[in-house]
């Protein structure tokens, strides 16, 4: 282990002061997924961020998906997985499948994690106290909804008793029948329909890049009226386009702040939401 003189230590808490008083009773989302979700290290970094800033105050709320685990439960059960632009196909089995893993054994390994580093958590999902309003969104893709509104009741309530909410992407229509959800679109609504301060999407690349081959060239802060031109230019390009306007959507939407960092870098979120130098791309307004 690195050792760290107590004078080091001691300046690291004074930097982190001005943003802790920032974020003090304040919303912020994250969106969990990627490599951070797989390797158990990175998931105890992430799950001892989010316990931290719960400690200090800051009203965090993790929305997160599963995608591998839920493919490899339906590998176990010899049910294909197939995917049309990026999301999942979802039959009825499917569907019943994906609730008993990220509501289920995802969602609660999360909670207990939490727990282990000394948070406190609530696993919750879209079905929860209809949380999540959802239609059909493509017949072709079956089972996956598109959100058409958000009851932040619940979220509000658990956040006001001091605990964490760990929401999964699962969620039901009028009728009650269960769907699948895009977890960054999820977690995006769910961001928006609070009022969050901030939105944190962690990702398996460093942000935004001028050149997407060179990890030097990251571009930290972007504003609105940039992105349609990195768009236009190639600067921004493939599948970094949806996530860049999901985030300028959410800041014309009014959240604060938006953050895309690296979740594959131990502790990205307190480097970036508690330090001057920050780590990934913010979205301004």
């Amino acid at each position: 282990m690195m050792n760290i003189s107590n004078a080091d230590r001691a300046k690291v808490l004074v930097e982190a002061l001005p943003y802790i008083k920032k974020y003090t009773d304040k919303i912020i989302v994250i969106k969990y997924g990627g490599s951070s979700m797989v390797d158990e290290s990175l998931k105890e970094d992430v799950m001892r961020d989010v316990a931290l800033l719960n400690l200090i105050g800051v009203k965090v709320v993790l929305v997160h998906g599963g995608g591998p685990a839920l493919t490899e439960t339906l590998k176990r059960m010899n049910i294909e997985s197939k995917f049309e632009n990026g999301l999942r196909v979802t039959d009825a089995e499917t569907a019943k499948v994906a609730t008993m893993v990220l509501a289920g054994k995802v969602n609660k390994g999360l909670v207990g994690l939490i727990g282990s580093v000394g948070g406190l958590a609530v696993g919750l999902s879209g079905i929860d106290a209809n949380m999540i309003h959802v239609k059909e969104l493509d017949p072709a893709l079956g089972y996956v909804g598109e959100i058409t509104k958000v009851n932040t009741g619940l979220i509000t309530d658990v956040l006001e008793k001091g605990y964490i909410p760990v929401i999964s992407s699962v969620a039901c229509d009028k009728a009650g029948e269960i769907y699948n959800i895009n977890a960054d679109t999820m977690a995006g609504e769910i961001a928006a329909a609070l009022g969050a301060e901030a939105f944190i999407s962690l990702t398996d690349t460093p942000g935004i890049l001028a050149d997407k081959d060179d990890p030097s060239t990251l571009i930290s802060q972007i504003h609105l009226d940039d992105i349609d031109k990195m768009i236009a230019d190639g600067t921004i390009s493939g599948g970094m386009i949806p996530k860049v306007t999901g985030c300028a959507d959410l800041v014309k939407g009014g959240v604060k702040r938006v953050f895309i960092i690296d979740g594959r870098v131990p502790h990205s979120i307190l480097i970036e939401i508690l330090t001057d130098e920050g780590l990934g791309t913010m979205v301004l307004a």
